[in-house]
């Protein structure tokens, strides 16, 4: 029974916790005498800096001439850019008519190629998109992101499913790619843009390359988990009937894991499409560079119309996808293959005719008369919003004094705190909780990704960074714990707010910080509130599904009891559903790191803007330095607070 008792996850580590005290009993002193109790000590810094900076110099000086250029990445330069570019040529070719013909087109074909309310519903969303699109005078920039998105997620997806395939059929790949899916997955997207900027310049080929890598684990993992989950009575009906290998992966394995692959699809499209609005950073182009450029210069009505075009991009995909999903799950009965091709050739010709037709009737460009402007009428709105809201409200005050009282009595001390802090504090304090959750091995990687920033000479900014992620996360898990419990527990909450998380999730990463800028305007608050409305979505689902999960069994026991609804909340459902709530912790801290970082965009400061600064003024050096201590802090929160399969074997 003991022995039992010493595995309960539910228990905490403490034989860990004291050898862990015991180690700090001794080496703490030693560490304090020799370097002191201060922020980190210089003595155990290293200038990553320069060696950076002459490498980035190496790399321009020897762009072209260098074999490694010559004979490699040039290749691979040069064919994403002819890659993209006829991509775009096809889409300016077939005209406005042509492209919104096609991808209403898709979108019905998605939908079940019927009258049906489903198909109609779909084609109704594309047909609107870039009916928007156009009427906001955006069509040109639309089709640039569109052009990089296509060329994304095919390579994405072509990447993702091959190491997928690998990782599903092959327990050694599968143990090979999963640290490395990890790390993947707490990384910031900027920080996916840094290195290939180094190898490739300002362009879109660093867009790309980084979009593919940000967006292929998604469909890797999910093709693994579809291959792996697949029906084994099927499998060994396949092999009953004489079929080999790859027989049975073609016609058992694939099949059954469609929909698991399918829903990795619609994970690395969402995912392209908030990484190609962010390379705008390192040129890009498209309705980022709009949205970009726009909010360097605090222009929130010049930034919204992109805003809208990325949002309204985002959903007629994910609707797309999702009715393509759904299409799996029909018990009616699929139409013939006669049928099907007869479709998708009247479908082909009506995309041709509307082309031509459209192209010479009013032109392959949307027409200038067809175009309205909502950029006055929004910075009215937001100079409106700054006089009457910002301050001078009776008992509230508003959003410009909420944003200083936030930063004076939350952010600032809660910073200082952390900056003034023993760095062999911090590091202790890493380790404990790195084993609260996890074991030995999660803590010396916490400890290691938390020291390596130290050594890189980023301590006081990375812990300003730190700063505001607690900052962001408490409120995050304080407004979505409490969401999550009301839905799980509301039936109609959990009905109303349903369709706000799914178009909240579909958003890209960039888009959130528009109307925040509106209203609190630039700085550090206005990219925590960005944050906590990226990361929220997630936290409320995760909490909800663990509450609604509970055992109905110890429920029922609770109520015989006479347990009131808060005693079964607090003592039954809370404590039953803490994986689920740990889940939600993990996810919200990798979220609100993302946008944290991207704050920096609009005044967040700190890590952010040093990857920024290094991005816009060429200065590498800093920027893969302040991209590599977003690594670290990615991988110590992580490691914090991800929950452990198990705990040491003892």
């Amino acid at each position: 029974m003991r022995r039992l008792a010493a595995r309960t996850p539910g228990r905490p580590p403490a034989r860990g916790l004291l050898v862990l005290a015991l180690l700090a009993l001794v080496a703490v002193p030693a560490a304090a005498s020799a370097w002191g109790s201060g922020s980190w000590p210089d003595a155990l810094t290293y200038d990553v800096r320069t060696p950076l900076d002459a490498l980035d110099a190496w790399l321009v000086d020897n762009r072209e001439s260098h074999w490694l250029f010559l004979y490699f990445l040039l290749h691979i330069s040069n064919n994403a850019v002819s890659a993209v570019d006829g991509v775009l040529a096809l889409l300016q070719g077939l005209g406005w008519t042509g492209v919104t013909a096609a991808a209403t087109v898709l979108a019905w074909l998605a939908g079940g190629a019927d009258l049906g309310r489903r198909a109609l519903r779909t084609a109704a969303t594309a047909l609107g998109t870039f009916a928007v699109i156009g009427l906001l005078d955006l069509w040109a920039p639309a089709m640039e992101t569109l052009a990089l998105m296509v060329v994304a997620v095919a390579a994405a997806a072509l990447i993702g499913a091959a190491l997928g395939l690998a990782a599903g059929l092959s327990d050694r790949c599968e143990r090979l790619l999963r640290p490395v899916f990890d790390t993947m997955q707490v990384m910031p997207a900027f920080a996916y843009l840094l290195p290939f900027v180094l190898l490739f310049g300002i362009g879109t080929p660093s867009a790309l390359i980084a979009t593919v890598i940000y967006a292929a684990p998604p469909m890797a993992r999910l093709t693994s988990l579809g291959l792996r989950g697949a029906d084994p009575a099927a499998l060994e009906a396949s092999a009953s009937l004489g079929a080999n290998a790859w027989q049975r992966l073609v016609t058992a394995r694939l099949p059954l894991a469609r929909r698991q692959m399918l829903l990795g699809l619609n994970q690395t499209i969402m995912m392209c499409l908030s990484m190609v609005v962010l390379a705008s950073v390192i040129g890009a182009g498209g309705l980022g560079d709009e949205v970009f450029t726009a909010l360097s210069r605090v222009d929130v009505g010049q930034a919204l119309g992109p805003g809208i075009a990325i949002v309204l991009i985002a959903i007629w995909l994910d609707r797309t996808t999702a009715a393509a999903g759904a299409r799996l799950d029909d018990a009616s009965a699929p139409a013939s293959r006669g049928r099907a091709w007869s479709v998708r050739a009247a479908a082909a010709a009506f995309v041709a005719a509307a082309s031509a037709a459209g192209s010479a009737a009013l032109g392959r460009e949307w027409p200038e008369q067809w175009t309205v402007s909502i950029s006055g009428p929004v910075n009215t709105a937001v100079g409106w919003i700054t006089e009457n809201l910002g301050s001078g409200i009776p008992l509230v005050g508003g959003t410009a004094t909420w944003s200083e009282n936030f930063a004076r009595w939350v952010l600032n001390p809660l910073r200082d705190g952390l900056q003034g802090a023993p760095w062999w504090l911090l590091l202790l304090a890493a380790a404990a909780l790195a084993l609260l959750t996890g074991t030995w091995r999660t803590a010396l990687t916490a400890v290691a990704a938390l020291a390596a920033i130290g050594v890189m000479g980023l301590w006081p900014t990375s812990l300003n960074t730190l700063s505001q992620v607690l900052a962001a996360l408490v409120v995050t898990l304080l407004l979505g714990v409490a969401i999550g419990v009301l839905a799980a527990r509301v039936s109609w909450v959990d009905r109303a707010i349903r369709p706000v998380l799914d178009v909240m999730q579909t958003m890209p990463q960039f888009i959130y910080l528009i109307p925040v800028v509106a209203l609190f305007n630039v700085g550090r608050t206005a990219a925590i509130i960005a944050a906590v409305v990226y990361a929220l979505p997630a936290v409320v689902r995760i909490t909800a599904q663990g509450i609604r999960e509970t055992d109905p069994g110890a429920l029922e026991a609770a109520r015989s009891m006479g347990a009131s609804t808060g005693q079964q909340l607090r003592h039954v459902q809370l404590p039953l559903a803490r994986p689920a709530l740990l889940l939600a912790v993990n996810q919200g801290v990798v979220l609100v790191l993302a946008i944290v970082v991207i704050g920096g965009l609009v005044g967040g400061g700190a890590l952010g803007y040093g990857v920024v600064y290094g991005l816009q003024k060429s200065e590498l050096g800093i920027g893969l330095t302040a991209g590599a201590a977003i690594v670290c802090l990615g991988v110590l929160l992580d490691r914090i607070t991800q929950p452990a399969a198990s705990r040491d074997r003892r």
